[in-house]
């Protein structure tokens, strides 16, 4: 009986899918979000508010209690000079009025950042939410 070396028909159906492209592309893929994401959230460019002349007046009812901090860091309850240990039980004293007033948090524009940050941590800790940042109009 002689051997037969024919191939099998070239016409057939390939039952299975060659899934290395597939793959590579995922991963290609994978490797360009990796890379480009970092970059979008860099490139974020925000306009800051700028303050108008006219401001939304008070209601009549709200009272208001300044906190205010000059150049030399030093802290002050409305016009009296308080430590900042003072300063912490007087915003604890405040928290636990039934209607506690909105703080007025009035900083020089040339002393640090984390005294600003100081009084609002006490201010969280307190949980007064109600906040004004006082600014210059130009």
């Amino acid at each position: 009986m002689a051997r037969s070396f024919h191939k099998k028909e070239r016409l057939t159906a390939v039952s299975e899918i060659n899934m290395t492209p597939m793959i590579d592309m995922a991963f290609a893929l994978l490797i360009i979000f990796m890379i480009t994401t970092p970059l979008l959230e860099q490139s974020i460019q925000v306009d800051l508010p700028i303050e108008s002349v006219t401001r939304t007046p008070a209601a009549p009812e709200t009272r208001f209690q300044a906190i205010s901090i000059d150049k030399e860091g030093i802290f002050y309850w409305s016009q009296e000079q308080v430590t900042l240990d003072e300063l912490e039980n007087r915003i604890k004293l405040l928290a636990q009025q039934n209607d506690p007033p909105v703080i007025h948090l009035r900083g020089d524009m040339t002393i640090q950042y984390q005294k600003i940050i100081e009084v609002l941590d006490l201010l969280k800790q307190s949980n007064l939410s109600r906040i004004s940042l006082d600014t210059r109009v130009k």
